[in-house]
């Protein structure tokens, strides 16, 4: 406490409830090109809608990631995407100038933005928000002024009839901006998005968005305070657009702020030259998808490089070659410690090769051995499944990564990490018409002694991952799962606890006080079934005075994880009659 220099009383509070703090441990992720949505950002999915309302429906390019992921929210609910930012895309815009904004951060960072009258294109307006050629489906209107509204909305022979109807009422001046000057300019615009292609939504000219009476003064707020300004609109709440820059230098007053207006402010609204092509069909145009080169596929997944800006645990690789499978094993999984890489064989490797009795078997065990991608971080599995795309009304096969991925995630919620995700009990794989390889057990002892997981359709049962172990080439206790897992957990979970530790002094009070954080800890995993033992030592022999005078501090902690069972041997013994049990019991 601090030192008093005069009397008094003072009074302090001492908080010694610290405690070991909860770890996530069944968020997925996964990476790759997608038709839409924010590129190179991690982006939180919660469902299979979710997944396919921001990043589009998939299409033959795309299924495979796509499936991946859907398959994995079929097990769980909190998954992390990223779209690759892919070589040679663009975004549609209302003139099909080439421009590339692939997430917020881009559309901040240029000058989309900040552009101010009379700096923009002053014929591009209007950009798709994400790069693709979904983006060319896209069209927008705009009413600028009363009498390009009151025209429209008044004449049903008038191609644009419909769409102004959308609206109450002609823009003119914001009640805000009246209230405040006492004048009266004509700030306020119509803007109207449309699905023009029918691409999102199958229809062409859907009406996607309205925005009724925005203001191009850049600091007006509708009445309860929210800002009005369009750009911001846009920004803030379509789906679909952005504003990317001003509509025409000759737009006097648009951008400049409530009290600027005086009895001389003019703003000059043109709705018929807003955009380039307002017209009763307008569209965008320009916008390509490109093709993702492996550099392009690596930077998505590197937006998971950091732990302390992203969370996950389970990186599903739908069908990543072997190269990118290596980059997530060792770049990602390896370096960050706290999340496991989850991959599947080629397509062709699970077909196997004509002529050869041994396959596919052979295929797989030489495509993982010519991998390098061992690790007690990764796990793969041994093919893919057939199942139905009902966004294109076709089959299509898909890696099982995502299954494994999933039922990982699903072992957490019904038990804990430190529980194999292998077997009847917890290991039902969803979504199987067939798989593309359904191994024999010859075939599945020469998987896994190649450290790869069968998974196998039993009559009856269903199908079924039947095996849990780590992609390691050799033996070690973590080449299974649920230990490589509980590892993790212990790791980032006793780490986090003893951050409270930091910059306290290393005396018996700090070591006693750190033992007596994580120690209830580790009984509840023990008392959970995750290990079979445990020793906390924290004390004057591993924190000598050497380890004391160099500032730092040492915490030893000794597990036995629990092992789960691979190998069941069951004896049957007939006797002759009379024979006593006990004469025979432990002979077998």
């Amino acid at each position: 406490m601090a030192i008093q220099v005069s009397p008094g009383i003072h009074v302090s509070e001492v908080n010694l409830t610290t405690s070991v703090p909860a770890v996530s441990t069944s968020i997925g992720a996964v990476a790759g090109p997608l038709n839409w949505g924010p590129a190179n950002a991690a982006t939180q999915i919660t469902s299979e809608v979710m997944l396919a309302s921001t990043f589009g429906n998939p299409d033959s390019n795309t299924a495979n990631l796509f499936f991946t992921a859907a398959n994995f929210l079929s097990y769980s609910n909190n998954l992390q995407v990223v779209r690759a930012a892919v070589t040679g895309a663009n975004n549609a815009s209302a003139n099909g100038m080439a421009q590339v904004i692939n997430n917020v951060n881009d559309y901040f960072s240029g000058s989309v933005y900040n552009s101010t009258l009379g700096l923009g294109t002053g014929t591009n307006p209007f950009t798709a928000r994400y790069p693709g050629t979904l983006g060319n489906s896209l069209g927008v209107y705009v009413w600028a002024n009363a009498a390009c509204w009151t025209a429209n909305s008044t004449n049903t022979a008038d191609p644009l009839y419909a769409f102004a109807n959308y609206f109450d009422y002609a823009p003119g001046t914001s009640p805000v901006v009246s209230a405040t000057t006492g004048f009266y300019p004509p700030d306020q615009i119509h803007i109207l998005v449309v699905d023009s292609g029918g691409k999102f939504t199958g229809t062409q000219n859907t009406v996607l968005e309205k925005y009724q009476a925005l203001s191009v003064l850049s600091d007006a707020t509708t009445p309860n305070g929210s800002t009005n300004y369009y750009k911001e609109v846009l920004y803030r709440q379509s789906k679909y657009i952005y504003w990317s820059g001003v509509p025409q230098t000759s737009k006097v007053g648009w951008g400049t702020k409530v009290n600027s207006i005086t009895s001389n402010t003019s703003i000059t609204n043109d709705g018929n030259t807003m955009i380039a092509n307002i017209s009763a069909t307008p569209s965008f145009s320009g916008g390509t998808l490109g093709t993702a080169t492996l550099g392009d596929l690596q930077n998505a997944w590197s937006v998971f490089s950091n732990p302390q800006s992203t969370t996950i645990s389970l990186c599903m690789t739908a069908d990543a070659n072997s190269a990118l499978s290596n980059y997530v094993v060792h770049n990602i999984a390896e370096t960050r410690t706290d999340c496991i890489a989850l991959l599947s064989p080629t397509l062709a490797n699970t077909l196997g090769t004509a002529g050869d009795s041994n396959q596919p078997v052979t295929s797989i065990i030489n495509y993982v051995q010519s991998m390098g991608a061992y690790s007690s971080y990764a796990v793969m599995d041994s093919g893919w499944k057939y199942q139905y795309d009902k966004y294109n009304d076709i089959y299509r096969w898909i890696p099982l990564n995502g299954d494994i991925g999933g039922l990982c995630a699903y072992t957490d919620n019904v038990k804990d990490p430190w529980w194999s995700p292998a077997g009847i009990n917890r290991g039902t794989v969803k979504n199987v018409i067939k798989l593309a390889f359904n191994p024999s057990q010859s075939q599945r002892d020469s998987l896994y002694k190649a450290g790869i997981n069968p998974v196998v359709t039993f009559p009856g049962q269903g199908t079924l991952l039947y095996g849990d172990k780590m992609m390691l080439n050799r033996p070690s206790a973590f080449d299974r799962i649920n230990v490589r897992r509980l590892f993790i957990v212990l790791e980032q979970t006793i780490s986090a606890a003893a951050e409270s530790s930091l910059f306290e002094f290393n005396d018996t009070f700090t070591r006693s006080q750190f033992v007596a954080q994580i120690d209830p800890f580790l009984r509840i995993v023990q008392g959970r079934r995750g290990i079979y033992a445990y020793k906390i030592v924290c004390d004057t022999t591993n924190n000598t005075p050497a380890v004391i005078d160099s500032n730092s501090f040492v915490g030893d902690i000794y597990i036995q994880p629990a092992r789960s069972i691979n190998f069941i041997q069951l004896n049957f013994v007939a006797t002759r009659t009379g024979v006593a049990f006990s004469q025979v019991m432990g002979q077998f």
